[in-house]
């Protein structure tokens, strides 16, 4: 990539997953052209003398612009969500494109293509939420979309119209296997949850607290390993989303242990939340549910382990945006309903990093590289979208972040950008921050000012994960 860069970052700490050092980066064309000691002068230069620069956050699970369920609006769009994103340092989204049951495959995506379009301000790349694996679906659709760059999957253990039986999730895993591609599964065991909410109900136990008591960790846990058995009869490799208990990552450690490619998530909600406040007062602790729920307030310090020794290889925020005000959000069914008509999720695009920095690094649980590979480069890797993103290198898209380290900011709702209107953060202290956001090279947030231009994301097809998933459970 010869010629004189147009625009240099001088003078910042570069990181990436491996490593850590001081250069100057010169970008041309929207891609990283080359990083150096020092560089000579540019059109354009930004001083980041004592700020990290870190590669532009990869959220691999999120949801914007779902259609209305149960009565609930989601609200965000690809416009709020991106740019709520990009303003945390976020630059690369990976929403959920969901299959209604009955409809074809390619009308899904095309759907979801016309809900980002011209609006999307990060780039972005869609997960398949599978919900109807008919013979036309296993045999021509998906092996088709996965050439197509459409790699991963999700499936549910759960949830009426979404949860599949073992029996079809193991004719998608087989189909993943064969054309390498990624199941992701949603671990949890339907029939104990309705079991354990229809009596909780039934005593007159229906406050938000109980959302939590009618998913105890033995229902995570068994999905987990039943998960985790089925992908080892199809001979392929699983994804495990938001692991929120120690009785999970058991099962995973279990799994890998035996050298199964088996990975998965956690979430900031898992590790900053707990069921203290699924118990807050009033209809207060709706804000806190979602699936699987906080646990008790020592389950946090497993999942911070299970970070620092690889049983966890990606945090995501799972943002789910519910309004709690409204006939539209959690309070559709008004502050009396049971915690069963209550809508599940919580909003965390923008806090994601923050948070995970804030606690991970200067909280003294792991290094830069650690929060790196966790919030960029592993799921970049995963999801067959790297080195395009996730990493600092020549050729790579200049999707940067310039982080002090130092900057102390209390969490409120207000000065977020998604379209939520709350966090369950309010009021809590971080300290590390994104001052500036660049996607591929042009500055979308600085300091406060969005620049960010709906319609300038660009959809990504994505490469199929599985060799890098295998080597890394060899590795393992």
């Amino acid at each position: 990539m010869a010629g004189r860069p147009a625009l240099v970052i001088r003078g910042g700490t570069v990181v990436t997953a491996a490593d850590t050092f001081r250069a100057d980066i010169g970008i041309r064309g929207g891609r990283i052209a080359t990083l150096a000691s020092e560089l000579p002068g540019a059109t354009e230069e930004i001083d980041a003398r004592g700020l990290l620069v870190l590669p532009g956050g990869v959220d691999a699970h999120c949801h914007l612009a779902q259609p209305s369920y149960g009565g609930v609006t989601c609200a965000d769009d690809f416009e709020s969500g991106t740019i709520s994103a990009l303003c945390g340092g976020t630059t690369t989204l990976m929403p959920f494109a969901t299959q209604v049951q009955g409809q074809p495959l390619r009308e899904t995506i095309a759907d979801y293509h016309a809900r980002a379009q011209g609006k999307a301000a990060s780039d972005y790349a869609f997960h398949l939420i599978l919900t109807d694996p008919s013979p036309q679906v296993l045999g021509q659709d998906l092996p088709a979309l996965i050439a197509d760059g459409y790699t991963s999957f999700k499936l549910f253990l759960t949830y009426d119209g979404f949860r599949l039986n073992d029996s079809e999730i193991l004719d998608i895993l087989e189909v993943s296997a064969e054309h390498g591609a990624l199941v992701m599964v949603h671990a949890e065991n339907h029939d104990c949850i309705a079991h354990l909410s229809e009596r909780l109900v039934r005593q007159g136990k229906t406050t938000p607290a109980n959302h939590g008591h009618a998913r105890p960790q033995v229902v995570e846990r068994e999905a987990s390993h039943r998960a985790v058995s089925l992908a080892e009869v199809a001979g392929a490799p699983l994804f495990l989303v938001h692991v929120s208990a120690g009785e999970a990552i058991e099962q995973i450690a279990w799994a890998r242990a035996r050298g199964l490619p088996v990975f998965a998530e956690t979430c900031p909600q898992y590790l900053f939340l707990s069921q203290d406040d699924l118990e807050r007062p009033g209809f207060e602790g709706a804000k806190f549910m979602c699936s699987p729920p906080p646990r008790d307030r020592a389950n946090p310090e497993t999942l911070w382990r299970a970070l620092q020794n690889d049983l966890l290889q990606v945090v995501s925020s799972d943002h789910s945006p519910a309004r709690f005000e409204g006939s539209d959000g959690k309070k559709a069914h008004g502050e009396d309903a049971p915690f069963t008509e209550i809508a599940n999720g919580v909003p965390g695009l923008e806090t994601r990093m923050p948070l995970l920095f804030s606690e991970g690094v200067n909280g003294g649980r792991f290094d830069l590289c650690r929060f790196v590979g966790l919030t960029a480069t592993n799921p970049a890797k995963i999801y067959g979208l790297y080195p395009q993103k996730g990493t600092i290198a020549v050729g790579s898209d200049a999707d940067l972040v310039l982080w002090d380290a130092r900057r102390e900011v209390t969490i409120t709702n207000a000065a977020l950008h998604h379209n939520v209107d709350y966090t369950p953060y309010e009021g809590r202290r971080v300290t590390g921050w994104p001052v500036r956001t660049l996607l591929r090279g042009r500055t979308v947030w600085h300091d406060g000012a969005v620049d960010a231009r709906p319609g300038e994301g660009r959809f990504l097809p994505c490469g199929t994960p599985g060799p890098i998933l295998e080597q890394r459970a060899r590795a393992s």
